[in-house]
């Protein structure tokens, strides 16, 4: 029991980014096939292997806390290990046995191929060991795994692990491997449901980042409550069922929901609301008491919220309930600001509407949250990554949860599709899934946004199907006053007939109008402010081919203020157009490719400018200040010419301001104390 209540309150409860869930918690036993039974086909990753598609040939390389090298599920049907590849650089042998779990519970998911059946059975393994405990994951360690996966020549690099912060090391190595064609597959993190919690290497840009859905399973259930016209965010305990059909009644106020809280009131038939606790703070009232006296009071439900700030997770089934004990009505818990919301609407409008019911696409609490830049979007896409089944340390089999369970569905899909194309480029691969991703809905079924779920969840079946590869997969436009309209441009690659594309729509927006053009191949995406209302909104482009639908996540920023960037000789200079009292602008230039940034400042009177050597795509964002307020304004801007042979080896403007104001602090001290010196010499 405590067992089962630790792995849900941790699959719920906020965690640390990539954080490893380590826990044993079902085993199985005798002669039985598991198949990643809910979240494997739920992806359609039966619809490959039906095909006779297994990911032989290969080569996957993990890069975790290595692989338990004795578990039967790892072995060929000559009771051979299929897993000797690889390199342990905690302990610098060529052994990468696990002491830990995580390894062997990823590489489960991506190629076990016995009892339970990976994505991608037949895969070569890889296993890199960067990490003993789980927790600590030195970064130069993940930098020579991936290094050694390069040496390797490894397909695709699983990361399931990283750092909470930007790390350019980390990144430019995983530049450097999809450089030489390697897909890299990375873990978004647990630090959900805050934003801008994902860190190296899944915040790169050219990685496929993968967030996590509930599974397709009995236990991922969420509830709703709808009382008048609000919409309440409510959680089902540990314990609490699912309903056949939403329970439409009034809502009560019942206190504390103990026994002598109901004397003088009549909750039989409806749903019931109580404050977490009791009168006092030493007072100890389970929730389960809360629902037993709901309950023999013929209440239909019950609804308890915090007694402090913010949300929690509670336990009907806990150590001191008895044995015979079962909830009866179903139970959830809440905010406190929103229960002391609810408790004052209830006084007026009593109706509600309350369920509760499984949602396999709901996006876990846990699952970290973008966004990691203005320029494109995190996570890529979802993948299931609660109630996982797969290998465990013991040499059987676990229920897990986490990000790091998520990533591996899509490294094994991605084996499935480099099997049946082995020609298949990494931006080309990932263009694949998020094209031919699902949309997906929360529990109100409202779209869950790009910084949420990136285009959707993973559907094999639908990317094994495709023909049309999209480049860019994604937009985003940059809109001002100053400049109402944009045009972006898709290169449409397979399609040898225009006339094959169906049809082609958007999900509007009310203050943006979008239109398109077909020509030589390519998609043109026109964007229109119709008013010139401020901040980042999202839409989708839908192309229907040979009757297989494609989605193009879009980004379309809106800023009051514009900038006017004018380039001479690979040299860029910039003019604020607005706001007109506008007083000082930083402005920060980024390449793309190298992550390498330039920075200068601008005033009205002071004149700057920044001289490009390299080619390529850069992100110009500038931060544009009044005597009141910033605006954010956003630019891509593309250097045509080459000049890299020109570059000084030190650019005056390559360090940034506070190393030069540290270098000169330290210049300062020492003239000082080599003036001390000098006065004792004297």
């Amino acid at each position: 029991m405590d067992t089962m209540r630790n792995f849900l309150l941790f699959a719920l409860l906020l965690g640390g980014l990539f954080s490893f869930v380590i826990m044993d918690l079902i085993d199985f036993e005798g002669d039985f096939e598991l198949l990643l039974d809910s979240s494997g086909p739920y992806i359609g990753a039966e619809f490959p292997k039906q095909l006779g598609f297994t990911g032989e040939g290969i080569r996957i390389g993990i890069i975790d806390t290595g692989i338990n090298l004795n578990h039967p599920d790892f072995f060929n049907q000559d009771d051979q290990s299929r897993f000797l590849n690889g390199y342990d650089f905690v302990d610098d042998d060529v052994i990468p046995q696990d002491t830990n779990g995580h390894g062997t519970q990823v590489t489960g998911i991506i190629a076990a191929n016995g009892q339970l059946k990976g994505i991608a059975p037949m895969a070569e393994i890889f296993s890199y060991r960067v990490s003993s405990d789980g927790e600590s994951v030195p970064s130069d360690l993940i930098i020579k795994a991936i290094n050694q996966a390069i040496d390797d020549k490894v397909d695709i690099i699983n990361i399931s692990l990283g750092v909470n912060v930007t790390h350019h090391q980390i990144d430019n190595a995983v530049n450097n491997a999809i450089r030489q064609g390697i897909v890299v597959v990375a873990a978004a993190g647990n630090s959900g449901p805050d934003e801008n919690t994902i860190g190296s290497p899944a915040r790169n840009p050219n990685a496929i980042t993968v967030g996590a859905t509930y599974n397709n399973r009995d236990s991922s259930m969420v509830s709703t409550l709808e009382v008048g016209n609000k919409q309440f965010q409510v959680l089902p305990m540990l314990g609490t069922n699912t309903i056949s059909e939403p329970i439409l009644t009034e809502v009560v106020f019942a206190n504390y929901s103990r026994e002598n809280d109901f004397e003088g009131i009549d909750v039989r038939g409806k749903i019931v609301l109580a404050e977490r606790g009791g009168d006092t703070s030493d007072e100890i009232v389970f929730f389960s008491d809360k629902e037993i006296f709901a309950s023999k009071n013929g209440a239909k439900g019950l609804i308890v919220y915090n007694n402090q700030p913010g949300i929690f997770f509670g336990e009907l089934i806990h150590e001191y309930v008895s044995d015979d004990y079962y909830p009866t009505i179903p139970t959830v818990s809440m905010t406190r600001e929103e229960g002391l919301v609810l408790k004052k609407i209830i006084e007026t409008e009593s109706k509600g509407t309350f369920n509760v019911f499984n949602h396999p696409d709901f996006i876990a609490t846990f699952s970290s949250r973008g966004p990691v830049s203005s320029f494109y979007q995190k996570p890529d896409l979802v993948a299931p990554g609660v109630f996982v089944n797969t290998t465990s340390l013991k040499n059987f089999y676990n229920i897990t949860s986490g990000t790091s369970y998520a990533a591996p569905h899509v490294s094994g899909a991605v084996a499935l599709l480099l099997e049946k194309n082995p020609e298949f480029q990494p931006n080309e691969i990932k263009s694949i899934l998020i094209t031919t991703s699902d949309v997906i809905t929360d529990q109100y079924q409202e779209k869950f946004g790009f910084n949420e779920a990136g285009s959707g969840r993973i559907n094999l079946e639908k990317a094994f199907n495709s023909e049309l590869i999209f480049e860019p997969p994604e937009l985003t436009f940059n809109l001002s006053g100053e400049k109402i309209s944009e045009e972006r441009s898709i290169l449409i690659n397979g399609l040898k007939d225009l006339r094959n594309i169906q049809n082609v729509e958007f999900s509007q927006i009310d203050n943006i109008e979008l239109d398109y053009s077909l020509t030589d191949s390519s998609l043109h995406i026109t964007s229109k402010l119709i008013n010139n209302k401020p901040g980042s909104f999202e839409t989708r482009v839908f192309i229907t081919q040979n009757d297989i639908t494609y989605q193009i996540p879009v980004v379309i920023n809106v800023s009051k203020a514009s900038l006017v960037i004018m380039e001479e000789g690979n040299e860029l200079s910039f003019q604020v157009k607005r706001p007109l009292d506008w007083e000082y602008a930083k402005i920060t230039i980024t390449n793309s490719e190298t992550f390498e940034e330039r920075k200068i400042s601008i005033t009205p009177t002071k004149f700057d400018s920044v001289k490009l050597y390299d080619s390529g795509i850069y992100w110009i964002e500038a931060n544009i200040k009044n005597n009141s307020e910033t605006f954010n304004v956003y630019e891509f801007y593309d250097i045509k010419e080459d000049l890299s042979e020109q570059k000084p080896i030190v650019e005056d403007s390559v360090l940034p301001e506070r190393a030069l104001i540290i270098l000169g602090i330290i210049f300062t001290i020492v003239v000082i104390i080599g003036l001390k010196f000098r006065r004792k010499n004297y």
